[in-house]
């Protein structure tokens, strides 16, 4: 049995370059054809493609309504009260206008998409398909909106772009305007059963303070206490002059008399001061003043309330009113498409080097296959043997 020898690298690759060499002809023409043919295609065939891109603001943040709730309430969580939601999606919702069937649609019959296309599918998600593989929007470093559009025509492609985001801020205008139509109507039922609740609880509010004479009971407590106070010292001191006045002259004296009906006047009012006789010039009775006092502060508080609550709803209500009448440019371009007439489909250098790069390949492989077979059946060996009978069994097909 031969024993082969094993080659290096740099004769291998000189076998291969010479068996390239003597069938010269073979590989020229190899080569040649597939990249003709490209060339072709690429340059007259193959309509180029180009493409339109516009980079878009998307719409402003509005503020959230949950902190001026809390804010002018006077507290957290007063927004869950009304029963609303304070989820800022303009964004979002502008990215799904952008990425609707509607919209879609509409651009295909506009520009006659199916008939450019030469679309002859019978369903019409396929045409959809067709065209988004043509449309795209993502969002780019700064979180603007980058949209793009490919098409063989690039005056078409800009006309695309400016047609979708005329379309996209019409459609987000309704969509505003619609919620903000919803939004007027939930506030204004609100504000006319707070304004209803208010107006019940003032009326409620004038009748305790009528019934009860507490019109500001801090007043009017400190003026009870100190009323009490001035008698209550006044009492005291007429007492001691009864004393003084019993132990000089005894209680048959004019002057003890004339201190006893004073000392019997002020326990008279000072009696009818602690039960409340004096309420109708407002004075509290002590005993009922801390219940009065707490049913003021309680009816006062709930009327603070419903004003604070009044007062956000009337403020809500004005701004879904105002929301609901501007008709404004919501998106706002930044980078308007412009005609760009530099092909982005096909890459003709990238092509015809990748199919002249391929064919080179082919045709070595071809080359060396046909001088190792050839080699093969000069030494008669299995090999050659089995080449032969593949050979030979198309050529008895062909007889």
């Amino acid at each position: 049995m031969e024993k082969q020898e094993s080659i290096g690298f740099i004769e291998f690759c000189l076998r291969v370059l010479n068996n390239d060499l003597k069938h010269t002809k073979f590989f020229t023409i190899f080569v040649l054809i597939p990249t003709l043919v490209a060339f072709v295609l690429v340059m007259w065939v193959i309509k180029p493609r180009y493409s339109a891109t516009a980079v878009v603001t998307p719409p402003a943040s509005t503020q959230s309504m949950s902190g001026t709730l809390s804010g002018l309430m006077g507290g957290t969580g007063m927004s869950s009260l009304l029963g609303l939601s304070m989820d800022n999606d303009d964004a979002n919702a502008v990215w799904t206008i952008l990425n609707s069937w509607e919209l879609h649609d509409m651009v295909i019959d506009k520009f006659e998409l199916a008939k450019h296309y030469k679309f002859k599918g019978k369903f019409h998600a396929d045409l959809l398909k067709k065209f988004r593989k043509n449309f795209g929007i993502d969002y780019n470093k700064e979180d603007m909106f980058y949209l793009f559009y490919k098409d063989t025509d690039p005056k078409r492609a800009v006309e695309v772009i400016q047609f979708m985001l005329v379309k996209a801020d019409s459609a987000f205008n309704a969509f505003k305007t619609k919620q903000a139509r919803q939004s007027r109507l939930y506030f204004q039922s609100r504000l006319d059963s707070c304004e209803h609740v208010l107006d019940s609880l003032l009326n409620a509010f004038v009748d305790f303070q009528v019934a009860n004479n507490v019109y500001e009971p801090n007043v009017q407590l400190e003026a009870t206490i100190k009323y009490l106070s001035e008698l209550q010292a006044m009492r005291e001191e007429v007492g001691m002059e009864m004393n003084f006045e019993k132990l000089d002259r005894g209680e048959n004296s004019k002057r003890y008399q004339e201190l006893s009906k004073r000392a019997k006047g002020m326990n008279t009012a000072l009696t009818g001061a602690l039960k409340g006789r004096h309420s109708n010039i407002g004075l509290l009775e002590l005993k009922k003043s801390p219940e009065l006092y707490a049913e003021y502060l309680k009816r006062e508080t709930e009327i603070r309330i419903q004003e604070a609550m009044y007062k956000i709803l009337r403020q809500q209500s004005e701004q879904m009113r105002l929301e609901e009448a501007k008709m404004l440019t919501n998106l706002h371009v930044l980078e308007p498409p412009w005609e760009n007439n530099k092909k982005i489909y096909p890459l003709r250098g990238v092509t015809l080097i990748f199919v002249f790069a391929v064919a080179c390949l082919l045709a070595t492989i071809i080359c060396n296959v046909r001088e190792y077979l050839d080699a093969e059946s000069k030494r008669d060996t299995a090999v050659a043997r089995e080449w032969n009978t593949f050979v030979g069994f198309f050529r008895k097909r062909k007889v």
